[in-house]
C-alpha cells in the first residue's frame, strides 16, 4: 500500500514545499529518501543552500517519535528537522554536506571520540530535569511519543518461551548476567531522551560538525546509548581478535571521557548485543554476529 502511494505522496511532498530534482539516495532501506533542491528555504541553511533531504516512511509509532527527538534536538547534535506532516509521513530535511558516515574514518579511536562528543551535544538538548517525572510524563506531555526503553527489554522475556523453557543460541550465563544486570542498570536515575540508534551509520559530517541523523526517540537511563555503537560497524573490521580489541580500547575511552564505571559499559554493551540478536531471530536475520558481539563484551575485564 505505501510503495503504490509513493509517486503521489513524492508529488504532494514536491507541490507543498517547492521542491525539484528530487533524486532517490543509493542505499535506501526502510524509508524513501532523496535529495533535492529548495529554490526559497525558510530559513538560511548552513551549506548547500536549498539542497535537503526529503524523507517519506510509514506513519506509525516510531516515526512519530523520531520528528518528535529531531524537533526537540533542534539541531543540537543532530540535522534539522524543516517541514513535516506526520499525517502523510513526509518530513524535510537539513542535508548535511559532505554527508561523510563516521564508520568511513579509519581510525576508530577519533571515531570513538568524535561519537562521544556527539552524545553530549545530544544530551545536553535533552536532559530530562527529574527522573521519575519523565518516565510518567514524558517531555511536554509528549509521554505516548516517546519509545520507552523498558519495553524494548521487556521483549527478552519472550526468549525462554520461544526455546521452550531454554535459551536457543543464547549461552546461559550470558542470557542471566543480562536479566540479572538489566534490574540494576534500570536503577539509574540520570534519564534521558536519547537517539536511540546512535552508530556509525547514523553520524555525518556536515559544515556544522558531525550530526545524528534517523533518531529514535528513546527515553531510558542515557548508559544504553552506547550499546549500538558498541556492536558497530556492522562486521566492518578484519577479525574477532581485532573487534576485540577495539572493543576494549572503546570501553577505556568512554569511561574516560563520561567517567562512566567499566563495568557499567560493558553491561549496557552486552545487553545491547542480546537484544539485538533477539530482534534478529524474531525477524529472521542475522542473529549471529550480535551474538559474538555478546560473547566478547561478556569476556571484557
Amino acid at each position: 500500500m505505501m510503495l503504490a502511494r509513493l509517486p503521489e505522496l513524492i508529488a504532494d511532498a514536491s507541490t507543498r514545499w517547492g521542491l525539484t530534482d528530487v533524486w532517490p539516495v543509493s542505499n535506501l532501506s526502510y524509508n524513501f529518501v532523496a535529495f533535492a533542491k529548495r529554490p526559497s528555504p525558510p530559513a538560511p541553511l548552513p551549506e548547500g543552500e536549498g539542497s535537503v533531504i526529503l524523507k517519506i516512511g510509514v506513519p506509525r509509532g516510531e516515526l512519530a517519535s523520531e520528528l518528535a527527538a529531531l524537533r526537540l534536538f533542534n539541531g543540537h547534535g543532530a540535522c534539522r528537522l524543516l517541514e513535516c506532516d506526520e499525517e502523510r509521513g513526509m518530513s524535510l530535511l537539513e542535508r548535511l554536506v559532505p554527508g561523510t558516515m563516521l564508520s568511513e574514518l579509519a581510525d576508530d579511536d577519533e571515531r570513538t571520540h568524535i561519537a562521544v562528543d556527539v552524545m553530549q551535544r545530544l544530551w545536553a538538548q535533552s536532559g530530562v530535569p527529574a527522573a521519575k517525572e519523565s518516565a510518567q510524563n514524558g517531555y511536554g506531555g509528549l509521554s505516548n511519543t516517546f519509545i520507552r526503553l523498558s519495553d524494548w527489554f521487556d521483549g527478552l522475556k519472550k526468549i525462554r518461551p520461544h526455546f521452550g523453557g531454554g535459551t536457543g543460541p543464547f549461552p546461559k550465563e550470558i542470557l542471566e548476567r543480562v536479566e540479572t544486570s538489566l534490574l540494576e542498570l534500570f536503577t539509574d536515575d540520570d534519564i534521558r531522551l536519547m537517539h536511540g540508534d546512535f552508530h556509525h551509520y547514523n553520524i555525518l559530517k556536515s559544515g556544522r560538525g558531525w550530526l545524528g541523523i534517523d533518531p529514535k526517540g528513546v527515553i531510558g537511563p542515557v548508559g544504553y546509548e552506547i550499546g549500538p555503537l558498541m556492536i558497530n560497524p556492522w562486521k566492518g573490521f578484519s577479525d574477532w581478535g581485532s573487534f576485540q580489541i577495539m572493543s576494549k580500547r572503546r570501553v577505556d575511552i568512554i569511561h574516560e571521557r563520561l567517567g562512566w564505571e567499566r563495568e557499567r559499559i560493558i553491561q549496557w554493551a552486552l545487553a545491547h548485543a542480546v537484544l539485538s540478536a533477539w530482534w534478529s531471530i524474531e525477524d529472521g536475520t542475522d542473529w549471529e554476529y550480535s551474538l559474538e558481539c555478546a560473547k566478547i563484551f561478556s569476556e571484557i575485564k
